[in-house]
């Protein structure tokens, strides 16, 4: 048994797919069949269950699991510490979100201060980032609602209303303030199920009274105003890109009964550990914010840096 082997294994219990995982690590399909088949065989019981093509990680893989994500944790943890001697320039901060649309302005500015630290994006529904951040496969997650989880941090951002947006032709574009429950005869267009904003919003329909008639739901939350701009729908967005609202020539609306509002955070796990990079971003993200609350507050739209 070595480490490349129990690699292997990792990435087909994620997957849960033999050739698709032959596809990621760049391996033939049969020669991965042979070394997850060694694996069990020199364990001592199946770690997959095979129907067919099809395999899915029985309990004895599940738990086989747990002990490589450690092992696996624990050697990255070391060589992020080794790394780490190099000093803040040379190190790397992995970053996980629902969606990475807003994040180039905040990563550009922290690079002017330091252009040598390297990120690692990558996206995941807000059900998975507790197991990104307990695991160790990021330092931090971006979310809009509070994670609240033992040895698990949560600091606030920004409080942000959620606003209305809608085409400049619509019934109610020539409104500054409208309540929730006129979306509710509307087709929307929204991101999918899972994610902060759309769970947050079918929370607040129902407080409203109503379930949401989604017209479209999409993946990119980026995509949201060609869509609104083609008129397939209404759409919401955060305060903060009301920016991108005006640049598709579209109208925001406030909303109303209830007020719309969510809180945008950063989390990281206690325990792990973070390299001087990860250190410096954390402190910078939290700067970065402190100042856009004060620019806000002063009428600005952006933080001054």
């Amino acid at each position: 048994m070595d480490l490349l082997q129990l690699n292997y294994f990792r990435v087909v219990a994620r997957l849960e797919h033999i050739t698709k995982a032959a596809g990621e690590l760049s391996i033939a399909q049969p020669s991965l069949s042979k070394t997850i088949r060694r694996l069990e065989k020199e364990i001592g019981v199946p770690l997959f269950d095979r129907q067919g093509r099809t395999i899915r990680l029985n309990q004895f893989g599940k738990a086989f699991l747990e002990h490589i994500d450690r092992l696996f944790y624990e050697l990255e943890e070391g060589q992020r510490q080794v790394r780490d001697m190099a000093g803040l320039e040379h190190g790397e901060v992995s970053l996980v979100a629902a969606s990475l649309y807003w994040l180039p302005d905040l990563l550009h500015r922290f690079q002017v201060l330091h252009p040598l630290v390297r990120f690692h994006l990558s996206q995941c529904a807000l059900a998975e980032m507790p197991h990104r951040l307990e695991t160790g496969a990021c330092d931090f997650c971006f979310l809009s609602t509070p994670l609240v989880k033992p040895g698990i941090q949560w600091e606030p951002l920004r409080t942000e209303e959620i606003l209305l947006v809608v085409p400049p032709t619509h019934r109610l574009a020539g409104q500054e303030c409208v309540p929730l429950s006129e979306v509710a005869h509307e087709a929307v267009v929204i991101e999918k199920v899972g994610s902060g904003l759309r769970d947050m919003i079918d929370t607040f329909c129902q407080q409203a009274g109503f379930t949401l008639r989604t017209s479209y739901e999409i993946d990119e939350p980026a995509a949201l105003y060609a869509f609104i701009q083609a008129q397939l729908g209404v759409g919401f967005t955060p305060a903060l890109m009301e920016k991108r609202v005006h640049e598709h020539a579209l109208t925001s609306l406030h909303l109303t009964n209830p007020t719309c509002q969510r809180t945008f955070g950063i989390a990281r796990h206690q325990e792990h550990y973070l390299s001087q990079a990860a250190r410096a971003f954390y402190q910078f993200v939290m700067e970065y914010y402190a100042h856009m609350e004060q620019d806000v507050s002063a009428g600005s739209s952006f933080p001054r840096f």
